[in-house]
């Protein structure tokens, strides 16, 4: 795509496309859950809830794997897939997680992120990025990213014999 400011039609089409595919894998952690704990899903449903964040959720599939004693080989698959899917959170939170603003000359749109950082001496808020022809491309380029890690998260819970 070009640099040139997309509609907005199609950057809120494509952001709604990261939103769907960021949820349906993220969701697939709740088998990750069931098959570590050795739950039914709706117990593991309950955890996978309970947590509010990716982070504290990859954590848990992580610690349980760790702690069962998985197969190395079996591990290395696990934590290279939970790695990738927190990787892409930055992406996935950069859209979900920020005020959109629009040039008055209508000129573009860009995302302001809903965050403030400390620094030292400083504080740090609403890095701006525009919506632009490259921020499309990375958004298409995250979707089929995460496509293809829901396919391997899927080989994964099949290969470890967890709970469909």
């Amino acid at each position: 795509m070009s640099d040139a400011a997309p509609p907005f039609a199609l950057a809120l089409q494509e952001i709604g496309r990261l939103t769907y595919v960021w949820t349906n894998t993220e969701s697939l952690l709740v088998h990750f859950m069931a098959g570590l704990v050795g739950c039914d899903k709706e117990t593991a449903l309950v955890l996978f809830l309970t947590l509010n964040t990716t982070r504290a959720r990859v954590d848990l599939v992580e610690r349980l794997a760790k702690h069962k004693g998985m197969p190395e080989a079996d591990l290395h698959r696990l934590l290279a897939a939970t790695k990738a899917l927190v990787q892409h959170a930055a992406e996935r939170n950069r859209y979900n997680h920020a005020i959109y603003a629009f040039d008055a000359e209508g000129g573009g749109i860009s995302t302001i992120q809903m965050r403030i950082a400390d620094r030292r001496d400083a504080i740090r808020m609403g890095d701006k990025r525009r919506l632009d022809g490259a921020a499309i491309d990375g958004l298409r380029a995250t979707i089929a990213d995460l496509t293809a890690l829901n396919r391997a998260l899927w080989q994964l819970i099949h290969d470890f014999g967890f709970p469909p």
